[in-house]
């Protein structure tokens, strides 16, 4: 009896079914059909996220590119790691928009939780060797042993309290962590990366119907966090490596033999300044002043 009254339930559903798709216009019964096959629209292909991830790894090839002849004092047989480490970001940055491209969400929103570990990592290194080389310690042995590969970095929690309550970064960090979108942006990601809701399965699966349109709501979190992690890691590094925003000139001069112009080595390299204009201006503007604070270069 239950099975017949199962089979009556999903006849009259099939029939209810039946009946509203012969209600639609051509037009509603296409635009069904491509949700279904999980075309994916016009207005997720076209989403400003694309161009926003190829900015952001061409900063970080320009910015590996006039980092590679700054040494890294404290660490051994490696002139600067740190240029390896904004290759490593372009990479994962460039493969963020190769899946999207492919509409896997939940794996981006995995990387994009990669790239965020991999900045607490660089600034982490960066403060650790800051704090710790001397002439009496020249050779920093946790982030040597790193990079040699003889031992590993400390979990993320350590990392993350150690650059959180450095001296050197309290006061743009006070303004940097105002609110909790960081805290929540780190929960989101964790999220997505070890499934702790089910939800989360449907939009790695391109094939799966969206009435919603929620891919398109989900690249619109997704930019949005990307673009607080590159703005995160632009003010620490640059806060901390004031003298990785140098303009070419300088050296440029001195290595035709000529003598630089007078405070050259304060201007700031071009793709540099456009960045800051583009995205910290605009979307950060109350951590400008104090950014300028922090560095002697001639950041406008």
């Amino acid at each position: 009896m239950k099975r017949i009254n199962k089979f009556r339930e999903k006849v009259q559903y099939m029939e209810s079914f039946s009946k509203k798709i012969s209600d639609m216009s051509e037009e509603e019964i296409e635009n069904m059909s491509k949700k279904i096959n999980c075309t994916l629209t016009k207005e997720y292909k076209e989403h400003k996220i694309f161009s926003e991830l190829e900015k952001y790894s061409d900063f970080y090839n320009s910015l590996g590119f006039s980092t590679f002849s700054w040494f890294t004092m404290g660490v051994k047989g490696i002139i600067n790691f740190d240029n390896y480490i904004f290759s490593s970001m372009k990479g994962t940055l460039e493969s963020i928009k190769l899946i999207l491209e492919h509409g896997k969400i939940n794996d981006a929103f995995s990387l994009t939780r990669k790239y965020y570990d991999n900045v607490v990592i660089n600034i982490y290194a960066l403060l650790y060797l800051e704090d710790n080389h001397s002439l009496n310690n020249f050779i920093v042995e946790k982030i040597n042993n790193w990079v040699t590969n003889k031992e590993k970095l400390p979990d993320y929690k350590v990392m993350n309290s150690y650059i959180r309550n450095s001296r050197q970064l309290k006061t743009i960090n006070n303004l940097m962590f105002r609110g909790e979108y960081y805290k929540k942006m780190r929960i989101r990601l964790n999220d997505h990366t070890h499934y702790n809701y089910f939800k989360y399965m449907f939009y790695n699966d391109n094939e799966m119907a969206d009435f919603g349109n929620n891919r398109t709501k989900f690249l619109e979190q997704l930019s949005i966090d990307i673009k607080n992690i590159f703005i995160l890691h632009f003010i620490w590094l640059f806060t901390i490596k004031d003298n990785y925003m140098m303009a070419s000139d300088h050296i440029d001069y001195l290595d035709m033999g000529e003598t630089p112009p007078k405070n050259s080595e304060y201007w700031v390299a071009p793709f540099i300044q456009t960045i800051f204009d583009e995205v910290i201006k605009k979307n950060r503007p109350d951590l400008v002043e104090e950014f300028k604070k922090s560095t002697c270069m001639e950041i406008k």
